[in-house]
């Protein structure tokens, strides 16, 4: 079953092959349900909610839902698709294409109490065919004879180099990357609480720092410490 994560600062949703992978990515929250997912939305904003559902490649723009779990289930049928070349884990079960049987029934849903999210409304909505005519049809021996390829989706998110928010943990570790002397891994998992898989993750060459931030992260020996550093 594929493990989705969400990206705080960016909203970008992306969809990995198993758990440990998605437990690897800092400062993102993790879903693999409908279910945990609006558990996730109970504590979101509604203009968020809109955000990630335009986000999201082939989205008819909203400008509001009519509650949370709406915007739940529909953010959650919409993002299936992601991630499909991904490989399964071995073993695991196919990712849901229809709302897990998880989600709380109508009643139950995880809505903040007094808090309104409007009624959906799409930005803008194609006209039907008013004139009373029945459309033209091909004569049914002219049938195609080739299926129409899918447009691939675009990836999600911006992939513009940008710099993290200030004060987040990830303009902290850039800090302690860009003094002098560099720094450990001992003392950035020290400092951030994080666990060595998910320090070691973040200054890869495929982490967070170099593909969202631009940041190249050079080591060296330095003594019997390897030293982590950002050249100014």
């Amino acid at each position: 079953m594929k493990t989705f994560t969400i990206e705080a600062e960016s909203n970008n949703i992306t969809a990995h092959a198993t758990k440990r992978e998605a437990a690897a990515v800092p400062n993102v929250d993790c879903f693999t349900s409908a279910a945990e997912l609006a558990e996730l939305a109970a504590n979101w904003t509604a203009p968020r909610l809109v955000e990630i559902w335009t986000s999201i490649p082939g989205n008819t723009p909203v400008k509001k839902f009519t509650d949370r779990k709406t915007a739940a289930t529909r953010i959650w049928k919409a993002i299936q698709s992601l991630g499909d070349s991904i490989p399964a884990e071995a073993g695991a079960e196919p990712a849901q294409t229809e709302p897990s049987p998880d989600m709380p029934p109508s009643d139950e849903a995880p809505v903040a109490e007094n808090e309104e999210v409007q009624a959906e409304t799409p930005a803008s909505e194609p006209e039907g065919n008013v004139s009373g005519q029945s459309p033209d049809v091909a004569p049914e021996e002219a049938k195609a004879t080739k299926k129409a390829t899918s447009q691939k989706k675009s990836p999600t998110g911006d992939t513009t180099p940008r710099a993290p928010r200030e004060e987040s943990k990830t303009s902290q570790v850039i800090a302690m990357l860009k003094r002098e002397g560099g720094t450990t891994l001992e003392e950035i998992m020290t400092a951030m609480g994080w666990q060595k898989h998910t320090t070691r993750a973040m200054l890869s060459a495929g982490g967070s720092l170099t593909k969202k931030h631009g940041l190249i992260v050079t080591s060296e020996k330095v003594g019997e410490k390897r030293v982590y550093l950002i050249n100014a």
